[in-house]
């Protein structure tokens, strides 16, 4: 809420849904709306897969800021989402910044959640939403990577808040849940051995699928003696990473995303 006293400030929302259905062998665009600050874009992929870059017009985000997206891959389709660029979360003078994703994976279909790197800088205050649905046999691939300020520029995020939040469901099932918050001293709290040991950089790769067992030895091989490990269990395979900054983390990173998507590498969107 906005403290008393204050002007009232414009805020930004966007918000976008796009529906993908399997059609002549391809996937294609069933449904599509985009408002606000939130647009899709749709590049040429010249496959069968559709590739969605999600873009907010904003420039960032800051606190009382909200972006909403709905992303469906219907029976049978292969749709993988990024973001144009990393989303800067800057300081909030009140509020929070919220994102909230949901996704639906029909039967048959494979969706990987790719977005690039969250920045946040100090003071800044993000709370986001992962809410995943997934039909019996679907594929899903998802990786979120933060980083807690910009080492190169200077730039550290010392205060401020960051709760996210993952639930995944297979049929209506909960098979993933996890929720981090980190708040307050942020400095001081990522120092601690057991949360981040002084790294500034951090991501989490989860693939539920049939895969998952077989691509465990070759996601390890993969992480080298990176700082972080693999675990594999049912359906569910989950990677966590930390990195002393943005590049080290990605140099770890998209080999493992290679592997989790076949040997596939990000999308360009990445390296523009």
């Amino acid at each position: 809420m906005q403290p008393a006293g204050q002007a009232r400030q414009q805020r930004a929302y966007g918000s976008g849904r796009l529906v993908a259905k399997a059609f002549e062998g391809r996937t294609r665009l069933a449904e599509f709306y985009q408002e606000g600050a939130g647009k899709i874009r749709l590049p040429q992929t010249f496959s069968a897969e559709m590739e969605a870059v999600l873009i907010n017009t904003a420039g960032g985000l800051t606190g009382g800021d909200r972006m909403e997206w709905s992303l469906t891959a219907g029976t049978g389709t292969f749709l993988t989402a990024t973001t144009q660029a990393c989303e800067k979360i800057y300081k909030a003078s009140f509020g929070t910044a919220e994102i909230a994703t949901t996704i639906s994976v029909g039967e048959g279909a494979r969706f990987d959640w790719l977005p690039q790197e969250s920045i946040l800088f100090d003071n800044a205050s993000l709370t986001r939403r992962l809410e995943v649905d997934l039909a019996t046999d679907a594929e899903f691939l998802a990786v979120e990577a933060v980083l807690l300020g910009r080492k190169a520029m200077g730039e550290a995020m010392r205060h401020g808040q960051m709760r996210d939040r993952w639930r995944i469901r297979r049929s209506g099932r909960l098979i993933h849940a996890e929720d981090l918050n980190l708040e307050g001293d942020i400095a001081g709290l990522t120092a601690e051995a057991p949360v981040l040991g002084g790294q500034v950089a951090f991501a989490t790769a989860l693939y539920a699928g049939p895969k998952a067992e077989a691509l465990l030895p070759q996601v390890r091989e993969a992480l080298g003696n990176a700082c972080g490990g693999a675990s594999q269990w049912q359906d569910k395979l989950v990677v966590r990473l930390t990195a002393n900054d943005g590049f080290a983390l990605r140099k770890i990173l998209i080999p493992v995303i290679s592997v989790l998507r076949g040997g596939a590498s990000v999308p360009k969107v990445w390296n523009l």
